[in-house]
């Protein structure tokens, strides 16, 4: 998927044709990142992070998870189902990010669950618990959190590089 079509598709009821489902969620990186949380990585809409958001890689994010489809909430609900976070950053010096040709990234892979609503309207989760306790969990049981992220991919977000988050559910069959 180009970053043209991901683009058309936030926000959008998006189904491709490997049965998968896809939200991109554009943010930015502030001089408070420090990824260092064993958990969980986090994107938020605010604008702003102190240096106690040691979770959060990415500020100022375009739309949250209750912007998102029914049908890629409804396809998160799936305990089956593989939910996987790709996270693209570009320099500091750039606008936005390439989501297929980023000078970092980094993947997160864990699974749905019926209890994740995905409706909160201010941040996203991925858990590497089975926790789904809120409105922004995103995935649970992950293969890494904020503070498995390479370092050089942390110091652009530092930096206040552009970041990209495409999440994509391939329900179980």
């Amino acid at each position: 998927m180009s970053d043209a079509d991901a683009d058309a598709a936030v926000g959008a009821d998006l189904e491709d044709v490997d049965n998968q489902f896809v939200e991109v969620v554009r943010a930015t990186g502030h001089e408070n990142v420090t990824a260092e949380h064993a958990s969980t990585v986090e994107f938020t809409t605010d604008d702003w992070l102190t240096p106690a958001g040691d979770c959060i890689v990415g500020v100022a994010a375009d739309h949250t998870p209750r912007d998102f489809s029914a049908e890629f909430r409804d396809a998160c609900q799936d305990t089956e189902a593989t939910i996987t976070a790709e996270i693209a950053v570009g320099s500091p010096d750039e606008e936005a990010v390439e989501i297929d040709d980023p000078a970092h990234a980094a993947t997160v892979v864990g699974r749905g669950d019926p209890d994740l609503t995905l409706l909160d309207d201010r941040s996203m989760v991925a858990r590497t618990s089975a926790y789904t306790d809120d409105e922004r969990t995103l995935l649970v049981e992950g293969d890494a959190a904020a503070g498995d992220l390479d370092r050089d991919l942390v110091e652009a977000l530092a930096g206040g590089a552009p970041a990209a988050l495409r999440l994509t559910v391939e329900p179980s069959e």
